[in-house]
């Protein structure tokens, strides 16, 4: 009975000292902030044209583990959001106070948003889906994109788009010729 229980002792500590060892391999790679960026762009319905501008990150990491991504945690200044293609400097102010209202981003309730990568399949060296979590408006759903590592020069480039409405993002423009695509794309850039 001594020697069963010496045995399975010494299976526990082989388990969690190889769970600590794992722990420890994993690494934090801090994003630089002034360098990355989210391009957002927003269309309307039903022709061809809408606004985008830029969004810039507070904070963020990967979590690497063996020498690849397997993780990261991302948190986006929703009061950072500018207007790339309005000219005037009254229209750009327009457009951006009014994404920043509660019947879009709600920006003063809601003042950062969060991208939580889950997890990572790897499809070649350099490409790869990931499976993330991302948080507008304090709800959360779970999405998924295809993302381009550059490791020479330490970037990570991804676009997709997401469903406004799952976030609660329900601005509705009250003539046809005016209303928006419930889609909202964004063109991100990481760099470390």
């Amino acid at each position: 009975m001594k020697h069963k229980t010496f045995l399975l002792l010494i299976m526990l500590s082989s388990c969690w000292l190889s769970q600590a060892q794992m722990m420890l391999e994993e690494e934090k790679l801090h994003i630089n902030t002034e360098t990355s960026n989210i391009h957002w762009i927003g269309e309307y319905l039903f022709y061809f044209g809408g606004h985008d501008g830029n969004i810039k990150f507070k904070e963020g990491y990967f979590l690497k583990s063996n020498e690849v991504i397997s993780g990261g945690e991302f948190i986006i200044d929703m009061d950072s959001m500018t207007n790339l293609d309005i000219d005037s400097e009254d229209g750009k102010a327009s457009l951006i106070g009014h994404l920043k209202d509660p019947d879009f981003f709600d920006v003063p309730s809601y003042p950062t948003a969060k991208l939580v990568i889950k997890s990572v399949q790897y499809e070649d060296a350099n490409n790869m889906k990931i499976y993330a979590d991302l948080t507008i408006r304090g709800v959360t759903n779970p999405i998924s994109f295809y993302a381009t590592v550059d490791y020479k020069a330490e970037t990570l480039e991804a676009k997709f788009k997401i469903d406004r409405m799952l976030w609660g993002v329900s601005y509705n423009g009250k003539l046809r010729d005016g209303a928006i695509s419930d889609a909202i794309g964004f063109e991100v850039l990481l760099s470390l």
